[in-house]
């Protein structure tokens, strides 16, 4: 009886040791595996150019049509004569939104994104105002990838967001100066536009870049606080 219960000890010693390497091994996969995934996802998050999903985009289209929805009063002012109003209107908007969608989507196309949800709604009532931010939006970003290579930084989305309104000026000046007919119900603003003196003009496009940056800088502040609660996730 001894001779058996010794063997039946040494089986089962056999068993629990190959269990046990089994288990072992198991357990050295799983490690590989999690280290494979670590590195496979660091080595993304180093890339400039990443995958959209399909919750960027949403994000980035709600954050448009709230930043529409709080520019609605932009055909109010934009017969104004006077030089950069609508920029100088709409700059902390415009500025705020793009921050807090290029803090959350910190992928190159972001803006772009945005100026193109923007710009579906915007090509019906001002044309030239929606491509003037769709080219806008490419410089912004070029110059973006040119200084910061990405947005992981959370300076390069406060660049790119203080950057975007004030662009717009140069380029609606050349296209009234240029290629607007003076005829109709804005040839009293356009001509103002086109006509403003130097100073005005200077003065003006300082005051937009400073409300601008302003307004990215509140979406900076924002978005770091709505990380911290939880209500923007990381």
């Amino acid at each position: 009886m001894s001779e058996n219960n010794n063997k039946i000890d040494e089986l089962i010693d056999k068993l629990s040791s190959i269990e046990n390497e089994e288990t072992d091994t198991k357990a050295g996969k799983i490690v590989e595996n999690c280290e494979v995934i670590d590195k496979e996802s660091s080595q993304n998050k180093e890339k400039i150019f990443q995958k959209y999903k399909i919750k960027d985009v949403v994000f980035l289209a709600i954050i448009s049509a709230i930043m529409l929805l709080t520019g609605a009063f932009m055909p109010l002012v934009s017969n104004i004569p006077i030089f950069g109003i609508i920029e100088l209107c709409l700059g902390v908007q415009f500025s705020l939104f793009p921050a807090i969608g290029m803090m959350k989507v910190r992928k190159p196309g972001a803006l772009l994104f945005m100026s193109f949800f923007s710009g579906i709604v915007l090509i019906f009532m001002n044309t030239i105002m929606c491509f003037c931010l769709l080219l806008c939006a490419l410089i912004c970003e070029a110059l973006t990838l040119l200084i910061f290579r990405g947005y992981k930084s959370d300076w390069a989305s406060f660049f790119a967001a203080t950057l975007y309104m004030p662009l717009t000026l140069p380029f609606l000046y050349l296209w009234y100066k240029f290629f607007y007919s003076f005829t109709g119900e804005e040839g009293e603003a356009v001509s103002a536009f086109i006509g403003s003196d130097v100073g005005t003009a200077i003065g003006m496009s300082v005051a937009v870049i400073a409300v601008c940056a302003l307004g990215a800088f509140i979406g900076i502040i924002v978005t770091r606080e709505l990380k911290k609660a939880g209500v923007i996730k990381k």
